[in-house]
């Protein structure tokens, strides 16, 4: 079950939705647990944009079509 009680950001939802979990973006990105955590759960929380960069670019392997202005304000 997912996302019981907790809250998720647009990125996590997401990654909800296509069965896509932290532990795969954290390898495919190459960015670590804690920021991905923190993409996913913090509603306020806004990654670098070479953080950024490096999850679109792990994202696109899934959906090609995958903009980051979906996950944040830019």
């Amino acid at each position: 079950m997912f996302g019981l009680g907790k809250r998720r950001t647009k990125l996590g939802k997401w990654l909800d939705a296509r069965g896509y979990n932290q532990e795969d973006l954290v390898k495919a990105s190459k960015v670590s647990r804690n920021t991905i955590s923190r993409a996913c759960n913090e509603l306020d929380y806004t990654p670098s944009i070479s953080v950024i960069k490096k999850i679109i670019k792990a994202l696109r392997e899934v959906d090609p079509s995958v903009r980051a202005d979906r996950f944040w304000d830019l």
